[in-house]
């Protein structure tokens, strides 16, 4: 059983560092620094500390084939890069919340092309587990109905990016290591935001300590941290129910949101609760069980 919660705890754990992004970006939006800016020097940062690893640890890890390359443009380019800038668009056409919970449809896609593409099984538990987590999500945030509009496109859009994250990064597992996979998805990623991420003046703003200070947060403490622990809990587990258990991303920023004093209420409970269960639900069913009741 211990064995089996090993992998639960690394995704949760690392969806959780995710959660407290917004104590980073906070700081950096107030200093003037933009969006594709922050994905780019996340993505150099993340990138240069697990290059000083590999060549203190194990050059080995830098070699890859070329005909895989194209697992890290997937993970790189099609899921960072993409999902970050739909997210950002929504974040700028629709609240915040509604944002956030439409980038959490990304456990949809995975289920449903994991089911195609890995022949993982859509069982019972974890169609539960789902409507639970996206339940949860909905009252977490504090998500109402209104019209279909840009922005909602652009929030589904970033859920689909965000899920392509565990379907290419299962297939470079299969064959590289982790820190491999997460060396060239960020410096993919770094690369080709550069020509749009105004160099000069990131480097400018760099004379602000609190403004180095927060990229740094930003490239380590909730991406190459995170990404560590969620690779080595998706290299045991099927890509569907990673992405589930990443829920707790969202649980843990109400609760950052709670302590920096925004608003909340009874239905932010009630969704901290159901994304907890749908956790919980996923940690304690095993695959042996799970087979027996598949639908």
């Amino acid at each position: 059983m211990r064995n089996e919660l090993v992998p639960v705890f690394c995704v949760t754990l690392g969806a959780s560092l995710w959660g407290i992004t917004g104590l980073f970006t906070r700081g950096l939006y107030a200093g003037g620094v933009a969006p594709i800016q922050m994905t780019m020097v996340r993505g150099a940062i993340t990138a240069a500390v697990i290059l000083l690893v590999i060549l203190l640890r194990d050059r080995k890890a830098l070699w890859i084939e070329p005909r895989d390359i194209w697992m890290f443009v997937g993970t790189g380019l099609f899921s960072i890069v993409f999902f970050t800038i739909c997210y950002f668009t929504a974040q700028q056409m629709v609240s915040l919340s509604t944002a956030c919970v439409l980038l959490y449809t990304a456990p949809c896609f995975v289920v449903v092309m994991s089911a195609f593409l890995f022949k993982e099984k859509v069982t019972k538990y974890k169609a539960l587990a789902l409507i639970f987590a996206f339940v949860g999500c909905a009252c977490a945030s504090g998500i109402g109905l209104g019209d279909f509009n840009l922005g909602i496109a652009y929030g589904v859009l970033a859920g689909f990016g965000y899920a392509l994250y565990s379907i290419f990064g299962k297939y470079a597992l299969a064959k590289y290591s982790q820190t491999t996979v997460l060396f060239y998805t960020f410096l993919i990623c770094a690369v080709c935001l550069l020509p749009f991420s105004d160099v000069p003046q990131i480097i400018g703003l760099c004379g602000d300590s609190d403004i180095v200070f927060g990229f740094l947060g930003l490239g380590i403490v909730v991406t190459l941290l995170p990404y560590l622990f969620y690779t080595t809990g998706l290299k045991y587990m099927d890509a569907g129910k990673a992405s589930i258990i990443a829920f707790a991303e969202p649980m843990v920023a109400t609760v950052v949101s709670i302590l920096v004093g925004d608003e909340f209420g009874a239905m932010n409970v009630i969704g901290i609760v159901m994304i907890l269960g749908s956790i919980i639900l996923l940690s304690l069913k095993t695959e042996n069980s799970e087979k027996d009741v598949s639908g």
